[in-house]
C-alpha cells in the first residue's frame, strides 16, 4: 500500500508489535487512495501494521457468505489485505461424512478431529497475516466454539479437559470480534432457503434452534454483536461493516448509514440467578492509565474466568475528525499488560467487576455489577449495557423484563467509568469527564412535586 504522511500527532503511547514487544510510538494518519486510515508509527520509522480476527458465525441462511465477500471487497478497498479461512465442517462433510450414519462414539472423535483440524487451519492463516505487510483482516467462516452447538454440554467439558482446553484461550483470546448473523428463519421466514447449498437440509425450526444455539456458543466474548434481522438485507450487510469498522476503530463516516450505538442503563434490585437465561461471569478489573492529552482516555483490562485471563489495552479519543468518539483496542499478551502497569494513573481507583453475559431477543447484553474495594459513590451499582439500532417502543421490548431498570445513562457522566473511579470529589477535581457523549438524552425519571415516579420515559412511552 503507497502511503503519504499527512498530519503527525505530538502524541505519544505504548503499543504491542507483532512478536509480543511493547514499543514506543507516535500516531500518524496516513491516507491510501480510497480511504484515510490511522496506523502507528514505531520508533524504528516503520508503520506498525493490525491483523484483526473475526469470527462469522450463526444459522442457516444468515448471510455469512455474502457477509464475508462485502467485508471483503470493503477492506480490499481501504488498502487491507484480507484473508478468508474456509468452514472446516463443511470441508469435511462434503467428502461424504453423514452424521446419521456415525455411532456415538464416532461422532465425538469427529468432532474433536474437526475442531483440531480447524485450529490448525486458522493457525496458518493467522501466520500468514503475521508476516502480511499490510493491514490484515481475518475472516473466519464459524470459529472453534461454534463445535459445542453440535454436542452435549458434558461431553464437550471433556473434550475440552482431555485436550487441555479452556474457553478463555479458544472464544476470547483467539478472535477480537465474533458476529452472529442471525438466521432469516428466525424474523425473515419469507427469505429462508435452502436452495442452492448442498450442505443445508434444515427446516425453519430446526434452522432457529441451530441459530440459538450458535450464538449461545459465543455468550462471554467480550466484543460479540448480533446482526438480526429488523432491517432489510442490504442494511444487515452494512450494519455488518459498521461493526467490524467501529471495533477496528475505522472512521466510516456517514457512507454506510451507521445507526447502531452503544446503551447504558441502571439496574436496581438484582434478581436471583434463576431469573436470568444462561450466562457467563466473568471477573474484569480496569486499570486507567496516564494519557497524553486531556481529551485522551487510557486504560486497561483483565478480564477471565477460573483463574485464566485476557489481556486489552483501550485508548479513547473524543471528538475525531468529526466523530464523537474513537476507541481503539489492542489485545495484549499477559508481560505486556504487567508493563503497561507501570504507566498506571494514581488519580483512579482500580475499578473490580463481576461482568455476567447473556442473549435475550437475539439482543447481546453485558451486566456490570461493581465490586469492592471502590470508591463509596461504586457501592452496590450495577450497570446494564448493549449495543442497538433501535429506539422507541422496539427498544423498550429487547429490555430484559427480569431487570429492574431504573433509567437509561448513556452519556452521563455520573455512570462514565472513568469518573467512577476518580479517587478525588467530582465538584473539586479537573479531570471530571462532564460529556462524554453529544446526546445524552433517553430514559428519565420523572418526577413530580419533588418524588421520582419509578416509571421509565422513552420518546413519550412509558414503561411501568
Amino acid at each position: 500500500m503507497t502511503a503519504r504522511t499527512e498530519s503527525k500527532k505530538e502524541s505519544e503511547e505504548m503499543v504491542t508489535n507483532e512478536n509480543g514487544n511493547v514499543n514506543r510510538c507516535e500516531e500518524v494518519q496516513v491516507e491510501n487512495p480510497r480511504k484515510s486510515l490511522k496506523l502507528k508509527k514505531m520508533s524504528n520509522g516503520q508503520l506498525e501494521k493490525r491483523v484483526y480476527k473475526i469470527v462469522l458465525t450463526g444459522g442457516p441462511c444468515g448471510g455469512k457468505t455474502t457477509g464475508q465477500s462485502r467485508l471483503c471487497t470493503f477492506f480490499e478497498n481501504l488498502g487491507w489485505k484480507v484473508f478468508r479461512v474456509p468452514e472446516t465442517a463443511t470441508v469435511l462433510l462434503s467428502g461424504g461424512v453423514k452424521f446419521s450414519d456415525l455411532t456415538e462414539k464416532e461422532a465425538y472423535k469427529f468432532q474433536e478431529n474437526l475442531i483440531r483440524t480447524m485450529i490448525q487451519i486458522e493457525n496458518t492463516y493467522f501466520e500468514l497475516g503475521k508476516s502480511s505487510m499490510r493491514n490484515c483482516l481475518i475472516i473466519c467462516d464459524r470459529g472453534v466454539m461454534d463445535a459445542s452447538a453440535y454436542i452435549s454440554k458434558d461431553k464437550w467439558e471433556k473434550m475440552m479437559s482431555s485436550n487441555n482446553w479452556n474457553a478463555i484461550e479458544m472464544r476470547d483470546n483467539r478472535y477480537n470480534q465474533i458476529l452472529h448473523l442471525v438466521s432469516a428463519a428466525n424474523g425473515a421466514e419469507e427469505f429462508y432457503t435452502t436452495e442452492e447449498h448442498a450442505c443445508r437440509s434444515e427446516g425453519v425450526d430446526l434452522a432457529r434452534e441451530l441459530d440459538y444455539k450458535s450464538a449461545a456458543a459465543w455468550v462471554g466474548h467480550p466484543y460479540f454483536d448480533v446482526i438480526d434481522n429488523s432491517t432489510n438485507f442490504e442494511t444487515k450487510m452494512n450494519r455488518l461493516i459498521e461493526s467490524v469498522c467501529q471495533k477496528v476503530g475505522i472512521d466510516i463516516g456517514d457512507r454506510l448509514l451507521a445507526t447502531s450505538r452503544k446503551l447504558k442503563f441502571l439496574v436496581a434490585n438484582l434478581p436471583p440467578d434463576s431469573e436470568f437465561p444462561p450466562f457467563q461471569d466473568f471477573d474484569v478489573e480496569h486499570q486507567y492509565l496516564q494519557s497524553s492529552g486531556p481529551k485522551v482516555q487510557a486504560r486497561l483490562r483483565k478480564r477471565g474466568q477460573n483463574n485464566h485471563w485476557s489481556y486489552i489495552h483501550t485508548i479513547r479519543r473524543p471528538n475525531v475528525h468529526g466523530q464523537s468518539r474513537i476507541e481503539v483496542k489492542t489485545q495484549l499478551t499477559q508481560r505486556d499488560y504487567i508493563n503497561l502497569l507501570a504507566q498506571r494513573d494514581d488519580a483512579h481507583f482500580t475499578i473490580y467487576k463481576k461482568r455476567r453475559c447473556f442473549l435475550v431477543n437475539n439482543q447481546y447484553f453485558q451486566l456490570d455489577i461493581y465490586k469492592e474495594p471502590s470508591h463509596p459513590r461504586c457501592k452496590g451499582l450495577v450497570l446494564l449495557e448493549t449495543y442497538s439500532s433501535l429506539s422507541g417502543e422496539a427498544l423498550l421490548n429487547c429490555l430484559p423484563k427480569f431487570l429492574n431498570i431504573v433509567k437509561e445513562v448513556t452519556g452521563d457522566p455520573d455512570y462514565s467509568m472513568f469518573n467512577l473511579s476518580l479517587k478525588e470529589d467530582w465538584s473539586i477535581t479537573k479531570k471530571f469527564c462532564h460529556s462524554l457523549h453529544d446526546d445524552c438524552s433517553g430514559y428519565k425519571l420523572k418526577q413530580s412535586n419533588g418524588v421520582t415516579n419509578k416509571q421509565l420515559v422513552l420518546n413519550g412511552h412509558a414503561k411501568g
